[in-house]
């Protein structure tokens, strides 16, 4: 028997409880809500803002304000410098260190031992049980998981505590006996230096029999062709014959499936998306059919949503999870085991379904072009891109847009910048049908473009090789969870890369 087969009955009372996912997450919400207002009322900002376990939600949110990163950071620092019960009980000795999308490089979010264990770590558990239940003749415990992580350091030189990748958190604090079944070792893994860690990963793993693979699709792409160089072989599962499956998230899939296809050409080989973030893990494509993920509605977690196109306003039309629409496009707001509280994380989604809550992650909710009211999301993007590849037959690597308020010509447009795995035919063509893909899924964008009154033809600038990358590392963000913005309604970001493309390779 398949040591898969032996452990596989331990995950079945958990696949049993997702079932009611189906038609108690409104309950399970409620109930989630109770376990932090009561955890809550213990710490400086309970006794604030007047949390206990009988709080109604009305109250609850008539009484808590709604919070970015920068109204709850002087909170944060103050955790981060020892202080104890601040935004959740207890001493918080780990920092998840992120994207800074605020006044700040980076961000810092409390990882609670509470929010490691009925979040994150919940989170991958059930990423399995869904898995297994999709895939009874799996044997993915019968070899080794290839697990990409960041690196830490030492919080403000306080014992015991860290900042670092949320990736790094979950290594450091997981199961010794889980480290017996994961590649790279732990020393590898948290190197902060991603060249030599890729190295390093790339010559552990292509030794061992993996059989799954868990981390951001463009890192992991880049550690699987470094082993394929030093392996000299041409398809990832002459490395690895019992590949089954990679389990990714951190960056939307689509511009890498061709890239991986051609890499693992087994019709064996599952893809299978989370959406673990620094602040919380909220999602799991449960349906390997179905690109929506289910919303995890029993972790350490309460959702707010507020319409996209009220986020602006300054009361804007806040509802948890009985007030959504399907079909609409949402800012999430989080409040968490973590102590985040009505916290406007910065991602947007949109629902598909009820009973069970499926959605899909449209963007960023400043990740987005607007500059002349065509409102393009990262969506709409991802989509047009994918229709581009499909007819070029190309293949994106990385990519970022934004617009051209005025040229010398005093023409307006969108400008992209794109780095191709594999180059279409024609760059002109490419660009043609991403344009008409971008009008025929944004209404608003086509009536921009209407006989180029508005707007005209997007521009398309094929991007040196690894110039992505060279950003990434000229802004100290290469490697771990980091990731290049695809949108953005200034110039901020894509006038740096086009400085770095005219500089050869």
């Amino acid at each position: 028997m398949s040591l898969t087969n032996i452990i596989r009955p331990i995950f079945t009372p958990r696949r049993h409880k997702l079932d009611f996912y189906v038609t108690e997450a409104e309950a399970l919400q409620r109930k989630a809500l109770k376990r932090l207002l009561d955890k809550a009322s213990q710490t400086e900002w309970g006794r604030t803002h007047g949390y206990r376990k009988d709080l109604s939600y009305e109250d609850f949110a008539r009484q808590t304000p709604l919070n970015t990163y920068e109204e709850l950071k002087r909170f944060i620092d103050r955790m981060r410098h020892g202080e104890s019960d601040v935004l959740w009980p207890g001493r918080v000795k780990w920092y998840a260190k992120s994207s800074g999308t605020t006044n700040d490089k980076s961000k810092f979010i409390p990882i609670s031992r509470e929010g490691l264990h009925d979040t994150h770590y919940a989170g991958g558990n059930d990423a399995v049980v869904w898995y297994l239940r999709n895939n009874p003749k799996s044997r993915v415990f019968d070899g080794k998981a290839l697990i990409l992580g960041g690196s830490h350091a030492p919080n403000y030189n306080l014992p015991g505590s860290l900042v670092g990748d949320l990736s790094a958190i979950l290594i450091e604090n997981i199961n010794p006996l889980i480290n017996l079944v994961r590649v790279p070792k732990k020393s590898t893994a948290l190197l902060s230096d991603f060249e030599i860690k890729r190295d390093r990963i790339a010559r552990e793993a292509m030794k061992q029999n993996v059989t799954n693979l868990s981390g951001v699709p463009s890192w992991m792409l880049s550690v699987l062709n470094r082993m394929m160089e030093l392996s000299g072989k041409q398809y990832l599962n002459e490395v690895w014959p019992n590949l089954e499956v990679f389990f990714h998230g951190g960056v939307a899939f689509t511009p890498y499936r061709g890239q991986y296809q051609r890499l693992i050409p087994s019709p064996e080989m599952h893809y299978m998306e989370t959406y673990n973030a620094s602040e919380g893990f909220f999602g799991i494509q449960d349906d390997p059919n179905d690109a929506a993920m289910s919303l995890m509605v029993d972790y350490g977690i309460f959702y707010e949503f507020i319409p996209m196109d009220e986020l602006n306003n300054p009361e804007p039309t806040v509802v948890p999870l009985t007030g959504i629409e399907t079909g609409r496009n949402y800012a999430m707001v989080i409040s968490t085991s973590c102590g985040l509280w009505r916290y406007i994380i910065g991602d947007t989604i949109r629902f598909t379904q009820r009973d069970p809550y499926k959605f899909i992650i449209t963007g960023r909710t400043k990740s987005f072009i607007n500059a002349f009211g065509e409102e393009l999301i990262v969506d709409n993007a991802e989509k047009g891109l994918a229709e581009a590849c499909k007819q070029t037959g190309a293949e994106v690597l990385e990519y970022t847009a934004a617009p051209v308020f005025m040229d010398d010509e005093g023409k307006c447009r969108h400008q992209w910048v794109v780095e191709f795995s594999r180059e279409p035919d024609s760059l002109a063509l490419f660009a043609h049908i991403l344009d008409e893909s971008l009008q025929h899924i944004n209404s608003d964008y086509e009536a921009k473009r209407y006989k180029n009154i508005t707007l005209q033809p997007l521009e398309l600038i094929k991007a040196r090789p690894g110039v992505f990358n060279d950003w990434l590392k000229q802004i100290g963000k290469f490697g771990g969870q980091h990731k290049v913005p695809r949108l953005c309604n200034n110039r901020d970001i894509i006038d740096q890369v086009l400085a770095l493309n005219k500089v050869e390779s």
